[in-house]
């Protein structure tokens, strides 16, 4: 696995990689509405990379960017700001699958 120094740094060297898809999490599964309404359920799609970055003085620089690709291959994305995600409402499949990643 490649390792990087800024999250942007990440985004580019996986979009690169051909992870073009950016997720948002709705709930209980990972959405994008710019690309035909793509939706993923947790076991539908594997975590590949994880690259967390954490904030030298202030740790609301930290951030995470979780590599997705779905089971059967068609799908590849990034979700950012997972250290966020436990703010919004997201169902327990979601965390979990997150969660054992970081």
């Amino acid at each position: 696995m490649k390792s990087y120094d800024t999250v942007t740094e990440a985004i580019n060297g996986l979009k690169a990689r051909g992870y073009n898809i950016d997720f948002n999490i709705a709930f209980d599964k990972l959405v994008c509405s710019d690309n035909n309404n793509i939706s993923l359920h947790p076991d539908e799609f594997e975590i590949t990379e994880v690259h967390r970055f954490e904030g030298d003085s202030n740790p609301d620089d930290e951030d995470v960017v979780y590599a997705i690709e779905s089971k059967d291959g068609k799908y590849k994305g990034i979700i950012t700001s997972a250290f966020g995600l436990y703010a919004d409402p997201v169902s327990d499949k979601i965390i979990q699958k997150l969660a054992m990643h970081k």
